[in-house]
């Protein structure tokens, strides 16, 4: 039977994070169901896994996917991100004579990374890309944003390292509430009421500063070691029913092809 919060539906990709998703999920009497076998899709749920596999199934769902927008990192202030980054194309990155970060804004079609001229980028159609300067960070936290708040989240790397430790206690914890805090109060209403915030603290000649990394979908991102009960409730908003759907977040809603689910 599904509950009054519908239930999680999962892609058949097996991850940590779906584990400890599903295991909060229950924990609050929802049903967990991981799709890909012969029972049939049903609507009334929320989503977790790929784009690649929601694109298949979130009409069927009825599940409205938000994420931000594909400019939204080279639209913020200087004071936020700390590098110049800008919104481009593949076709315009390969072209570039000098390092820079090149990343897809949401799509894995390409490894992010610093590539050392344009002529190193893989080949591929051309696509959007954000390209940045070539920054070094000391530490990233993962953050689950939800109506504003920060529920939950955790530092994931250290120097560009694996490094997973809670938020909840960290020796940083008080700053990287802060710099978000801040951030959310100037720039929250360019983000979806449900959304993952990479944030990190960049080196500099001058010291240390807290930046933005950059904004990703909560309905596939790796939690880490952040809380995944909290986590679970930006998760669950993120990829619900469009049915509920408000009308702030309309604009931040996946178009999935054959269906208007912001509609």
């Amino acid at each position: 039977m599904v509950t009054k919060q519908g239930f999680l539906a999962l892609a058949p990709q097996y991850t940590t994070t779906s584990e400890l998703l599903a295991a909060s999920a229950r924990r609050r009497g929802m049903e967990v169901e991981v799709l890909g076998g012969a029972a049939p899709v049903r609507r009334g749920a929320h989503y977790y896994g790929g784009p690649a596999f929601a694109a298949r199934v979130a009409h069927d769902l009825g599940v409205a996917l938000l994420e931000p927008s594909d400019d939204w990192l080279s639209t913020l202030p200087y004071a936020y991100t700390g590098r110049h980054i800008v919104m481009s194309t593949l076709s315009e990155a390969r072209r570039l004579s000098h390092p820079a970060f090149v990343k897809p804004p949401r799509e894995k079609s390409f490894p992010a990374a610093v590539y050392a001229t344009g002529t190193d980028l893989p080949a591929g159609p051309d696509a959007p890309v954000l390209i940045s300067d070539v920054v070094t960070w000391a530490a990233e936290f993962r953050l689950y944003v939800l109506d504003g708040e920060v529920r939950t989240g955790s530092q994931y790397t250290t120097f560009g390292r694996l490094d997973a430790e809670p938020l909840e206690g960290h020796r940083h914890e008080a700053a990287v509430r802060e710099f978000t805090e801040d951030l959310l109060s100037t720039c929250g209403e360019s983000l979806p009421s449900a959304v993952v915030l990479d944030i990190g603290l960049l080196t500099t000649d001058h010291g240390t500063a807290w930046a933005v990394v950059e904004a990703n979908m909560a309905w596939f991102s790796n939690c880490y070691a952040a809380d995944p009960a909290r986590a679970l409730d930006t998760v669950l908003r993120s990829a619900g029913p469009h049915t509920t759907l408000t009308e702030r977040d309309r604009r931040f809603c996946r178009n999935i092809e054959g269906a208007d689910l912001a509609g």
